[in-house]
């Protein structure tokens, strides 16, 4: 059974906390088999390497019903689902919503709670982008609408993201 609720962040993630030193790369990548680039790959350092490698290993053959694609040229920092792809990435840089100075900056920005993981909830055109919260590694997966509810791919991440990303204390 699987638990899914809305809410805004906590007032701890209101304050303003150090910058994950992780930039992300932007690849031309292609899925196997597709015409369309594939996601943006991030390139994690250190650490934040190591999480995102042990996440890889352990994210599931298939999500929301769809299953895993390839990404060329192979990387362990991103993963593809169905097509149109559900796309995960490893090691993203914080969310502009979340970090303190910046344009977009929104402390009160919606967040969503999947089998106890806890998700910052962005509505895009064409569909959804999520990105992990309240853990040591940054991990962002955007969902087309054809999934819709979109949120329904997270319930195949969870049990994943519980396993290799540790929490990160507020």
């Amino acid at each position: 059974m699987s638990s899914v609720s809305h809410r805004s962040l906590p007032s701890a993630l209101r304050k303003p906390a150090a910058v994950l030193a992780v930039l992300a790369a932007a690849a031309g990548c292609t899925p196997s088999g597709g015409d369309r680039s594939g996601p943006p790959v991030p390139s994690p350092a250190g650490e934040a390497a190591g999480i995102c490698r042990e996440l890889y290993g352990a994210l599931p053959e298939e999500v929301d019903g769809q299953p895993r694609g390839e990404i060329e040229p192979e990387t362990r920092f991103a993963a593809v689902w169905g097509e149109p792809a559900i796309e995960l990435g490893c090691g993203v840089p914080r969310p502009e919503v979340l970090t303190p100075g910046s344009e977009h900056y929104n402390p009160l920005s919606d967040s969503v709670e999947v089998n106890g993981v806890s998700w910052l909830l962005e509505e895009q055109g064409g569909g959804h982008r999520f990105t992990l919260l309240e853990r040591e590694v940054f991990v962002r997966v955007t969902v087309p609408d054809a999934y819709a509810p979109e949120v329904n791919a997270l319930v195949d991440l969870a049990d994943a993201v519980r396993q290799t990303v540790p929490g990160k204390p507020l």
